[in-house]
């Protein structure tokens, strides 16, 4: 009742950052949880977490879907409409890559214990905590040189995770003598990767964001 009675009077463009702010919030803690995942040794605690990683997408699906209804139901918009759309949808990316690498990992019962699955955990980490920053700080764009420091630092993580994702590669074709689970961390490594591609997309739309109205 209370949070419906504030809703009336929050200006309805304003009701977008709060959204925003909630999914990159809810983002963060799915790729906090993912570290956990790769650093748990147990299988049974690892799939709790995984449990985990996937309530967190649905809330953000959940919070998606209400962006698009206000989007839909305002007539004035803090920025351009397609650029919502594009924010919106780059974030909802970046969850369900963090969840498919969740759930591939447990699926495939692999064990984390990886050094190519825990550096783009922490990469994935870094960038999902950089986005949540410009995310936040696009209510009042007051401190453009924190957006941008946080956007420069998601491109060279970016970079750095194409990197690793290369040796990675060649590490396991070199030294895993088992086909499946070669086949088994590739596509673990390939999802995560994605999801530093993700994360790149995302800031990209904050800064063309930047760029119109800063």
């Amino acid at each position: 009742m209370i949070n419906s009675i504030m809703k009336i009077f929050l200006p309805k463009d304003r009701i977008f950052y709060q959204l925003f702010e909630d999914v990159a919030v809810k983002v963060s803690e799915m790729a906090a949880k993912l570290k956990e995942i790769v650093n748990e040794p147990d299988y049974e605690k690892r799939a709790a977490i995984a449990l985990q990683v996937e309530e967190l997408e649905h809330v953000c699906d959940d919070l998606t879907h209400k962006i698009f209804t206000e989007l839909g139901r305002n007539f004035i918009t803090p920025f351009d409409r397609e650029d919502i759309h594009y924010l919106a949808s780059a974030l909802d990316d970046i969850a369900d890559y963090i969840y498919a690498s969740s759930k591939k990992i447990k699926f495939y019962r692999v064990n984390p214990n990886d050094e190519g699955m825990k550096k783009f955990a922490d990469l994935i980490f870094q960038a999902c905590e950089h986005i949540r920053s410009a995310v936040h700080e696009l209510r009042d764009m007051k401190n453009l040189r924190q957006i941008t420091e946080s956007l420069v630092k998601i491109n060279s993580i970016e970079n750095r995770a194409d990197d690793i994702f290369d040796m990675s590669i060649e590490n396991l074709f070199a030294t895993e003598p088992d086909a499946k689970e070669v086949i088994k961390k590739r596509e673990i490594y390939q999802a995560m990767e994605i999801t530093t591609d993700k994360c790149e997309d995302a800031a990209n739309v904050v800064e063309s964001i930047l760029i119109k109205y800063a």
